[in-house]
C-alpha cells in the first residue's frame, strides 16, 4: 500500500525507513529541507510537500511536534487543500505525534467527518527504539482500524497496545511520561543523596537495580556514568530524550490534570522541575541531566 510519512526528524526518518524496508511504498516529506535531503540520501522516496506525499495515499502517518500542526495539516490552511482532501477515500490517518488528548480527538473527528479512518498512536522508546524498530505504540481508535494498522506499527515497533477509543493512546502516553519524569527525578535525587553519604554509584546501582527501586530510569537511563554504559550520562547527557521534550509532555500532563481535577502533586512538581530545567541548557540535554540541577541546588 502507499504510505505517506510526514515528519522525518530524528524519530520519523528511521520509522519511515523501517516501513519501507518491510516492503511498503513509502513517500516522505518534512518542512525542513535538510530532513528531506537526509531522507533522500537514505534511499527514501520524497515529495515536494505534505499534500503531494499524501495524494492518493492509503495510509497517512504524521510525526509532528504539536497538535496545532497536526490539525492544520489535516484540514489545510488559507484555503489550500489539506491532507484529508487528497488521500484515497477511506484512507487511514495515523498520528504518532505526542499531543493533547482533546487535540487527538479533534483530529479523529476531522478525519471521520470526511470518510477517513483515524488512530492516535504516540510512541515511546526514543531514537534508539526508532532506529531498531523496538518502539512501543500506544494506540487509540476502533478495533477495526487498530487491526488494519497493527502490521504497519509492528514494522516499526516491538510492542503495540490498543488502549481504547479515540484519544486514549495519547492518554496512555501522557500518564506513562508523567511516571517516567517522577521516577527519573527520584533516581537522580537518590544518587545525589548517596554521594553525600559516601555511597559509590556502582554500589547504589547494584542494590537498587535488584531491589524495589528498580525502574527504567535507573536500569536504562541511569543518570550517572558507569553503571549503564549506554545511558546518556556517559556521553555528557546528549539525548536520548531531551529536557525540552519532557517539559512539553509534562505540559500535556498538566493540561490533563487540570481538566480532570486529579490530585497529582508529584506530577505537577515534576512539571515545575522540568520546566525550570528546560528553561536553560537542559532543553538540549537528556532529561536525566536533571541530576546536575539537583546537585547544584543541594546545600
Amino acid at each position: 500500500m502507499k504510505i505517506a510519512f510526514l515528519g522525518l526528524g530524528h524519530m520519523g526518518l528511521p520509522m519511515a525507513k523501517n516501513l519501507a524496508a518491510s516492503g511498503h511504498d513509502v513517500v516522505g516529506f518534512d518542512v525542513a529541507a535538510a530532513a528531506v535531503s537526509a531522507a533522500a540520501d537514505a534511499g527514501l522516496a520524497t515529495a515536494g510537500s505534505g499534500v503531494d506525499a499524501a495524494t492518493s495515499a492509503d495510509v497517512v502517518i504524521t510525526m509532528f511536534q504539536t497538535g496545532a500542526q497536526v490539525l492544520d495539516a489535516y484540514r489545510g490552511a488559507g484555503g489550500a487543500p489539506g491532507l484529508l482532501d487528497v488521500a484515497t477515500p477511506g484512507a487511514l490517518f495515523v498520528d504518532c505525534s505526542t499531543i493533547a488528548v482533546d487535540e487527538a480527538r479533534a483530529a479523529h473527528a476531522l478525519a471521520e467527518a470526511v470518510g477517513h479512518r483515524s488512530l492516535d498512536a504516540p510512541v515511546s522508546g526514543g531514537v534508539v527504539g526508532a532506529e531498531n524498530a523496538t518502539l512501543a505504540f500506544m494506540v487509540g481508535g476502533t478495533d477495526e482500524d487498530f487491526a488494519f494498522a497493527q502490521p504497519l506499527l509492528e514494522a516499526m515497533g516491538r510492542r503495540v497496545v490498543h488502549c481504547g477509543g479515540a484519544g486514549l493512546g495519547q492518554a496512555a502516553k501522557v500518564c506513562n511520561n508523567m511516571i517516567l519524569a517522577v521516577s527519573q527525578i527520584a533516581v537522580a535525587e537518590a544518587f545525589v543523596l548517596g554521594e553525600r553519604l559516601g555511597l559509590s554509584h556502582q554500589a547504589l546501582f547494584d542494590v537498587a537495580s535488584n531491589a524495589s527501586g528498580q525502574c527504567w530510569a535507573l536500569t536504562t537511563n541511569c543518570p550517572v556514568p558507569g553503571p549503564v554504559p549506554t545511558s546518556p550520562a556517559n556521553r555528557d547527557y546528549q539525548p536520548g530524550f531531551a529536557g525540552a521534550l519532557m517539559n512539553k509532555d509534562l505540559g500535556l500532563a498538566e493540561h490533563a490534570i487540570e481538566a480532570t481535577g486529579v490530585d497529582a502533586r508529584m506530577g505537577m512538581l515534576a512539571r515545575q522541575i522540568y520546566r525550570d530545567f528546560a528553561a536553560g541548557e537542559g532543553a538540549g540535554k537528556d532529561f536525566s541531566g536533571v541530576i546536575d540541577t539537583i546537585r547544584a541546588d543541594s546545600a
